[in-house]
């Protein structure tokens, strides 16, 4: 890919991801590396009816039905060269799956991946044994990504740094926390110097100390026309991070753009949900999601044939799509199905 001639630089002090910190600035122009168009994910899974039943229907009818649970309703995205892009949303928005599809680790219902690259998601789980030590698990990780055994050695007092283990880095996996897990699988990933990196709440755990480290690292990868997706449940480290931010709510993408704008509209949407403002809230979540309309369709591909067709989906779904209610004036309202329905499939 063409360099850049834009500035890759941060601006401000860099001390870690406390209130000082600043975010990385992207270029203003470079070239795209992951392109997403019309991704959908839809899972099937057995639902129970918890209803009170009398009679024949209490012995006869059964209470499990197969129903269909949407992740990720048609979302389209851009991304380039030198971006920071964080993901936020409540839990169960569709962040994780999102980034697992983006990452070719899961296949999407329908839609269309593309990437200049081979993406990279945190963490080689596989590759790693907890019988190990965490330094016989960074070479093994090392080896598990492609590198030569004279590459794994050379990068491997870099990576024992990174993740600031310390002394418990000749210790077996098996005694570390989940936290210290994370900043092993962390510090193989980053130090394979990928194109594209994708990380799942891992910047979450660690001290200042490994904050730091993590930051310059990654600032170290952008500078190298890398690129870098962040999935994470606080704005502060998003706003601290980020060039760019996400916001996700029940599949959808929300808003797409400056981070501070994001964030600071994502904040006041969970703020009112907190305060049980449930009505207050959807309101400002349909004024939010028309705001972000000009990113979205900014980001939206044309294809050959109007793109890719969904595949069929002949299952109920258990929560039917609420921006199709909240802000599709024309649409007909429809019954949800019930396990009573004649057309309703049983297994």
């Amino acid at each position: 890919m063409a360099e850049s001639s834009a500035d890759w630089t941060t601006t401000g002090e860099e001390d870690g991801l406390g209130d000082e910190s600043t975010p990385w600035v992207a270029p203003k122009e470079s070239a795209v590396t992951v392109v997403a168009h019309e991704l959908r994910m839809r899972y099937k899974a057995p639902r129970t009816d918890r209803a009170p039943r009398k009679g024949v229907a209490a012995k006869v009818l059964s209470r499990r039905q197969m129903v269909s649970i949407p992740a990720v309703r048609g979302v389209d995205l851009t991304v380039r060269q030198g971006e920071f892009v964080g993901i936020i949303g409540r839990n169960g928005s569709g962040k994780s799956t999102l980034l697992r599809m983006l990452a070719g680790v899961e296949p999407p219902t329908s839609g269309v991946v593309l990437t200049s690259a081979r993406p990279q998601l945190l963490g080689v789980s596989a590759a790693l044994m907890s019988e190990l030590t965490g330094a016989e698990n960074i070479r093994l990780g090392f080896l598990a990504l492609g590198m030569t055994p004279e590459e794994a050695d050379e990068k491997f007092e870099a990576a024992a740094e990174l993740t600031a283990l310390g002394d418990a880095i000749d210790l077996p996996m098996r005694t570390y926390s989940s936290g210290m897990g994370s900043r092993l699988k962390f510090a193989i990933s980053v130090m394979a110097e990928p194109k594209i990196l994708m990380i799942d709440e891992a910047l979450s755990t660690g001290d200042a100390a490994f904050a730091e480290r993590s930051k310059n690292k990654m600032n170290e990868m952008l500078g190298n026309a890398g690129t870098v997706f962040m999935v994470n449940h606080g704005a502060k480290t998003i706003e601290n991070m980020c060039s760019r931010a996400i916001w996700m709510e029940k599949g959808r993408i929300v808003m797409d753009g400056e981070t501070f704008d994001v964030t600071s509209k994502y904040r006041s949407f969970a703020y009112r949900m907190a305060q049980s403002r449930e009505a207050e809230a959807m309101e400002y979540l349909r004024e939010a999601f028309e705001e972000g309309e000009a990113r979205r369709a900014a980001s939206k591909l044309t294809l050959p044939a109007d793109g890719v067709s969904e595949l069929p989906n002949d299952l109920p779904e258990i929560e039917p799509d609420p921006f199709a209610q909240i802000f599709r004036r024309d649409m007909k309202a429809g019954r949800f199905p019930t396990a009573g329905d004649d057309d309703t499939p049983r297994p």
